[in-house]
């Protein structure tokens, strides 16, 4: 029986899906988590139910609301399990539209071996999911405008039948910074923060999502919270934020993280 009231900006340790089928539907505006990959991490929290976490949060998303769900593929016997595209898939099946395919290009990689077979696998999926349209939409503009000072020409669209429409606008100088595009090139934690998880995910991943998908006092909820990270980066963020894991340890770990009262994440921030 779901309750009336949202535990906003709490740690809870306990059961993902259990937790969510106690909040209200329609209460959440961003989802920003990482769920364990296959077997690629012991996170000592035993196993969890895809298809019940997803429904949970189909219920619980507002309409408009997002799920930024990054994830990677398990390599066994040589071949990728394809678990992520699968996910992909019943999310939409379940009623999210796909709203982009992101790519975190993590810099570097640490399959042992991976080399010897195949070119070294660098990065990791990042599926926009939305509950409809998004209501939110804070692009970051921070690329560099190889173009800048320069006024901008005439864009043109490919249509159905193959012919070329010149797009009519008026002219405007470019500016030095353009929107980011959809593969974000973050380096992956460094091996002093991997003390308090196996694979946390960087700080600045979860606050340039946030930035992106919600506003100021939005709810963000993290259901596989691990160390702390989204609720780290929501609470800097000024959003309310909820985490939900299994381990005690790693729940005792995330609130130590908020009880610092940390600054805001650099100048992102709408």
């Amino acid at each position: 029986m779901a309750t009336t009231k949202l535990p906003l900006d709490k740690i809870i340790c306990g059961d993902n899906v259990e937790t969510m089928r106690t909040f209200p539907s329609d209460c959440i505006d961003l989802v920003v988590t990482s769920p364990p990959y296959d077997n690629l991490r012991t996170y000592g929290g035993g196993t969890w139910n895809f298809k019940q976490v997803a429904a949970e949060l189909w219920r619980l998303v507002k309409p408009g609301g997002v799920v930024v769900w990054v994830v990677a593929d398990e390599t066994v016997d040589g071949s990728e399990t394809g678990t992520s595209f699968r996910q992909a898939l019943h999310f939409k099946d379940i009623g999210f539209r796909l709203h982009d395919t992101m790519i975190w290009d993590k810099g570097g990689f640490s399959a042992v071996g991976a080399v010897q077979i195949r070119y070294g696998p660098s990065s990791e999926y990042m599926f926009i999911f939305s509950n409809g349209k998004p209501s939110t939409f804070n692009p970051i503009r921070d690329r560099r405008n190889i173009h800048a000072g320069t006024k901008s020409k005439a864009a043109t669209v490919r249509l159905p039948n193959g012919s070329i429409k010149r797009q009519t606008h008026k002219s405007k100088l470019s500016g030095p910074l353009g929107i980011r595009f959809n593969v974000w090139n973050i380096p992956s934690e460094c091996s002093n923060t991997r003390r308090w998880h196996p694979a946390p995910f960087p700080l600045r991943l979860a606050g340039d999502h946030i930035v992106s998908w919600s506003n100021f006092s939005d709810i963000v909820l993290d259901p596989f919270n691990g160390s702390g990270t989204t609720t780290e980066a929501a609470y800097r963020m000024h959003r309310h934020y909820i985490g939900i894991d299994i381990a005690a340890e790693y729940c005792d770990i995330a609130r130590a993280r908020l009880a610092q009262k940390v600054l805001p994440i650099g100048d992102g921030d709408n």
